[in-house]
């Protein structure tokens, strides 16, 4: 059997309520060796080793946990004896956390998030499913090379394009447009797609980790929306997402604003409000091409990259290449 350790990060898959109850409960209160040990058959998939990291709402993630996450995957990567990991997280936040684990550990071997949308305490809760057949995941060989990976209701996700699009279903989760990358019957992995961008070992990220991030805020334009966020958010920012109307567009006003603290020096992406947008390059909304288009990544997964990037280089030119390619 293959040797998969277990980080668990909290969330619902651990939270805790009124017995039965699917809301009004509290993320991150159960450890996670006792939700393996709710879990029949699971220790006949693989040799568990089972790492209490944090127990947190992911509400409260932050770029301090991404760093101690990635450190720690990386530095057991390194042991021959680990073939796989899985991460259990909390579902508001694991969209970022997924592709910021896909940027920056630096291992082949399959590293799976999954979660749950009810808690523990909850009549029918998902969580020991998700779990189970995560834990299935990263044991198998079809999940060699596909990056980092998320696994819900049987569904398997890639950590740059998972988004969450429910708050309620159980199956709160897709990729859009862009489909899955495979499915789980059971305990057996179907894979049908591959992510053709740069992650884990091939990212220039998981070369090394930076002690901590640049600061990039994100703000959300919407009709009438006061051109002072910007100069506001500039204070305190090295870079912005602006999550525009449309194709990532915005107000004259704000092309201005946006202009103006450009030439001071500060970063900004262009990213979409519409679920399903695609940003270009703009010769109205941005003629003076100072903004990076976010391409098909989400205002939250922009901001994730911006902060990696930034870490790396303040120029524009290769800020613009690095969204291109991953």
């Amino acid at each position: 059997m293959k040797n998969i350790v277990i980080i668990a990060t909290g969330g619902t898959i651990a939270g805790s309520g009124k017995i039965g109850k699917a809301t009004n409960y509290q993320a991150g209160k159960i450890d996670i060796k006792e939700i393996i040990d709710s879990i029949p058959m699971i220790n006949e998939i693989a040799n568990l080793t089972a790492i209490q990291l944090f127990n947190i709402d992911s509400n409260e993630m932050n770029e301090q946990y991404w760093l101690c996450l990635t450190k720690k995957i990386n530095d057991l990567a390194n042991q021959d004896n680990i073939d796989g990991f899985v991460v259990t997280h909390g579902t508001d936040t694991l969209d970022e956390t997924a592709y910021f684990l896909n940027l920056t550990v630096c291992t082949y071997k399959p590293v799976v998030l999954t979660g749950a949308m009810r808690p523990a305490s909850a009549t029918s809760a998902d969580g020991p499913m998700n779990l189970y057949q995560a834990v299935c995941l990263a044991s198998s060989d079809e999940a060699l090379g596909h990056g980092v990976m998320a696994l819900f209701s049987s569904t398997i996700y890639s950590g740059r394009d998972i988004q969450k699009v429910s708050n309620f279903r159980i199956d709160a989760f897709d990729q859009n447009h862009f489909g899955c990358l495979g499915y789980m019957y059971d305990d057996k992995v179907q894979m049908f797609s591959r992510t053709f961008k740069k992650h884990t070992i091939l990212s220039m990220f998981s070369e090394s980790l930076p002690a901590e991030l640049p600061s990039v805020g994100i703000v959300y334009y919407y009709a009438g929306a006061n051109v002072q966020l910007l100069t506001m958010m500039a204070k305190i920012h090295q870079g912005i997402v602006i999550i525009g109307s449309g194709s990532g567009n915005y107000s004259k006003l704000w092309l201005e604003e946006i202009q103006r603290l450009s030439n001071e020096g500060i970063i900004f992406v262009r990213a979409s409000r519409v679920n399903q947008g695609i940003v270009y390059e703009s010769s109205i909304f941005d003629p003076l091409n100072i903004c990076i288009p976010s391409n098909t990544l989400s205002g939250q997964k922009a901001r994730v990259l911006l902060m990696l990037a930034l870490s790396k280089t303040t120029n524009i030119n290769e800020i613009k290449k690095i969204f291109d390619e991953y």
